[in-house]
């Protein structure tokens, strides 16, 4: 095989369509355009922007680019992992969203506190929260530890 010898694929290549090159080749006279009107003219077609020449919705609701579509009622959680518990909390210790900010666990107790059930726990602890996934439940009872579930604040929270 020889450089000048390679070719592409059979059907790999299409020819480019010629518009407006006479009527026997199918897209003569309008150019596959119809007849006229404003996508018959050149530069006709608007993009989804354009409204008609009336003042665009976008800019006339400059101030709802994001704000006012965040929900205030969303409950944002911060995972703890069973794992870190047995590594920053000595047994039979109380766990609280304060004792996890206290330990540098968590950076602030304003936020629920979900625990995670990724790692190993081998050491009783109470642990006191807002949410529990099903495993992190299982490990701690399995530890000789006990679950309390706090009750969930919903509303007037900043989602960030």
């Amino acid at each position: 095989m020889k450089l000048h010898e390679i070719k592409p694929a059979e059907g790999s290549r299409k020819r480019k369509k010629r518009k407006g090159i006479g009527i026997a080749a199918g897209q003569g006279k309008t150019a596959g355009r119809g007849q006229k009107g404003q996508a018959a003219r050149s530069g006709g077609v608007k993009g989804p922007y354009f409204e008609g020449g009336q003042f665009p919705m976008v800019r006339k609701l400059p101030f709802m680019r994001g704000i006012g579509f965040n929900n205030p009622y969303r409950i944002v959680y911060r995972p703890v992992n069973v794992g870190l518990l047995a590594q920053k909390f000595q047994a039979g210790s109380e766990v609280t969203p304060e004792a996890l900010v206290a330990a540098g666990v968590v950076h602030k107790s304003d936020k629920h506190i979900a625990i995670l059930g990724v790692g190993e726990l081998n050491i009783p602890l109470k642990v006191t929260a807002h949410k529990f996934s099903e495993t992190a439940k299982q490990k701690i009872e399995q530890a000789g530890g006990t679950v309390t579930k706090l009750e969930v604040k919903r509303g007037g929270y900043r989602t960030r």
